[in-house]
């Protein structure tokens, strides 16, 4: 009973992104039917960040994020509502507005003579409430926890609390303190604080209405920074060891001196880590949102190219797909929070390394000193 309401409440959510991807399609004619639909439009535009949260059933209205610019004359707040649908909004002397086409698309700018100028942003879009809101959910699921164990100091949690303690213990044990050892504990709270961060927000980016809907890991701004964020970790706590295996490792000497071929090719691959971490994960999440959105879109092409009917046998079959998809992605958004944070782990053990190991096997041992 339980396994056929969850497949009802998935189904009941891709039907939802079915209407709002049918408002997209709808708005992409120009009032005549006759424009075609255009997908690659409404694809980047669901995947994209923007300065209000779409409504499900309406793909006009949306609920409006306040927009903070500094503009020519100075700081400037007001609800992206009075810029919404490419209206201009007046404030002072200022003018502002989101071009709807053209280099600075999307973008808030300000019209000065005539001429587009991007002004300095620090609006609360999108993305960014969203990230707001899974830095808030994290810590209410830890403090929960933790909550818990303070009242029941020998007791085992139940629930979302004993899922939640599960995938920190089977983090901790399996990833953070087999390959980091006595270690784990120092950078234990980094890195168990990175998957579920990681994870929360696949989570909530499968979610189709507010509060979620946001595609923060298949934005590849918000995985570089958590790509930077275990380079700075792993470079400022590295080891005398570490830096010296960059700078001079041990290797022939013809190839340090005097050409540095070897420390060029370790002080490359320390950059090259963070890269392939912002781009795994970036270009896993957007190509599992992109698919879903693919196949949803399926339905609308088929209906406006050949036929109404067409469409609507073409719909059981997309929103099928879609279901099963959502639910890969489900899978997918562990697996990716899980490899972003076991491959942080390994290179933060590298960055460990203290070249005693190497040390005690050059070193002769005892007894055969003595029996020398």
């Amino acid at each position: 009973m339980k396994k056929l309401i969850t497949f009802i409440i998935i189904l009941v959510i891709a039907g939802f992104m079915a209407l709002g991807f049918s408002d997209a399609a709808a708005d992409s004619a120009n009032g005549q039917g006759e424009k075609k639909i255009d997908p690659k439009e409404i694809i980047f535009e669901h995947l994209g960040d923007a300065y209000g949260w779409e409504l499900p059933f309406s793909h006009h209205r949306r609920i409006p994020l306040p927009v903070i610019v500094f503009g020519s004359d100075g700081l400037h707040c007001f609800s992206s509502a009075r810029i919404a649908h490419g209206h201009e909004y007046v404030d002072g002397n200022t003018t502002f507005v989101v071009p709807t086409e053209g280099p600075h698309r999307g973008k808030v700018v300000e019209l000065v003579d005539g001429q587009e100028r991007v002004p300095f942003d620090v609006s609360i879009t999108k993305n960014v409430l969203a990230v707001f809101i899974t830095v808030a959910l994290v810590l209410w699921f830890a403090f929960a926890l933790v909550g818990w164990y303070k009242k029941h100091p020998y007791g085992a949690p139940r629930g979302a609390r004993g899922a939640f303690e599960a995938l920190f213990v089977f983090i901790y044990d399996g990833v953070v303190k087999s390959t980091l050892g006595d270690k784990a504990k120092k950078f234990a709270p980094f890195l168990l604080t990175v998957f579920m961060f990681i994870f929360m927000m696949n989570l909530l980016g499968l979610i189709v209405i507010f509060p979620g809907g946001a595609n923060l890991t298949g934005n590849i701004a918000v995985t570089m920074t958590m790509a930077i964020l275990t380079f700075l970790v792993t470079n400022i706590f590295g080891t005398k060891h570490y830096w010296k295996e960059i700078f001079w490792p041990d290797v022939p000497l013809w190839l340090k001196f005097p050409l540095p071929i070897m420390p060029l090719i370790e002080l490359f691959g320390i950059f090259t880590k963070p890269a392939a971490l912002t781009v795994r994960l970036f270009a896993n999440m957007m190509g599992g949102h992109m698919i879903v959105i693919v196949l949803t879109l399926l339905i609308f092409i088929f209906a406006s190219v050949i036929s109404v009917a067409v469409g609507g046998a073409t719909a059981i079959v997309s929103i099928l797909f879609s279901v099963f998809m959502l639910l890969i992605d489900v899978l997918v958004s562990f697996i990716q929070a899980y490899v972003f944070t076991m491959l942080s782990t390994i290179f933060i053990s590298l960055a460990q390394e203290d070249g005693h190991h190497e040390h005690e096997k050059k070193e002769p041992h005892p007894q055969h000193i003595s029996a020398n």
